[in-house]
């Protein structure tokens, strides 16, 4: 059994290695017979650590491969995602980073590999909070931290896949302005026959295409698929050869979205 130390947080990643190696009395030899037979089992040689590599590794600051690190876990008996950490790589910063972002074109962000966290966020309200109000909520804030996105209830991170609309996407707007965060239902694939006359009742499809993603209301026609956007965005709609051209990923369900896009709008080409 490894005992972890105050002590280790200062550690940098090769000296933490080389303790857990020591405490386990395994030898330099040792380290890379067990990653030969781990290479040989995966057919790859990337997995093997030679004794140089370690003595690298443990001593130099040399930052093993994602191969080599995998061996080590395995030998060590490590949480592969923990010892990530010790190189400034946590996964649960995956869809935080995916979410500060804000690039150009509108894209899929898959939240399913790890428990994401949010930023600081508030988990403690007064008392005398009444929800079923519309209220400036701070004052009511008692303690903020983070929270995993697994526990908000409007975010099932099993059952649908979630996308960021570009800065530079306008195609949906205002409905999807630039910079939305949609909810895409997988289960729904197929653009309706009879799609509904009101806008805010017509379904709107996120589709992948070669030149990447696009969220609007589509119409099969033909062995085509229009995707038509909305009319206060001043594009075109764009025709699609269906299938062939474009994938239906799924049907957007819900949308956070920003509301301070004026100034944009206006100054945009």
């Amino acid at each position: 059994m490894v005992v972890a130390s105050p002590q280790w947080k200062t550690e940098d990643p090769g000296r933490r290695l080389r303790r857990i190696r020591e405490q386990l009395r395994l030898r330099y030899r040792d380290v890379e017979e067990a990653s030969q037979q781990i290479a040989r089992n995966r057919g790859n040689q990337e997995f093997s650590v030679g004794l140089s590599r370690l003595a690298d590794i443990e001593n130099r600051g040399t930052i093993p491969s994602l191969y080599r690190l995998y061996s080590l876990c395995v030998i060590y008996g490590l949480k592969f995602e923990m010892v990530l950490t010790w190189f400034g790589i946590d996964l649960n910063e995956l869809a935080l980073d995916a979410a500060r972002l804000s690039l150009r074109q509108t894209r899929v962000i898959d939240f399913t590999a790890v428990d994401s966290v949010l930023p600081e966020a508030p988990i403690e309200f007064s008392r005398d909070l009444d929800l079923t109000k519309t209220i400036y909520l701070n004052p009511h804030i008692r303690r903020w931290g983070k929270l995993p996105l697994s526990v908000l209830g409007g975010l099932n991170l099993k059952k649908y896949r979630y996308a960021f609309i570009g800065v530079d996407d306008w195609f949906m707007y205002p409905l999807l302005p630039p910079g939305s965060f949609v909810q895409i239902d997988e289960t729904e694939r197929h653009p309706a026959e009879d799609a509904p006359t009101q806008e805010h009742e017509r379904p709107i499809y996120l589709l992948e295409h070669r030149q990447g993603f696009r969220c609007g209301w589509c119409t099969e026609t033909s062995g085509h698929l229009i995707v038509q956007p909305h009319p206060e965005s001043n594009l075109r709609a764009e025709l699609y050869r269906y299938p062939g051209e474009v994938d239906v990923i799924g049907r957007v369900i819900a949308v956070a979205k920003r509301l301070d896009l004026a100034k944009r709008r206006h100054t945009r080409s």
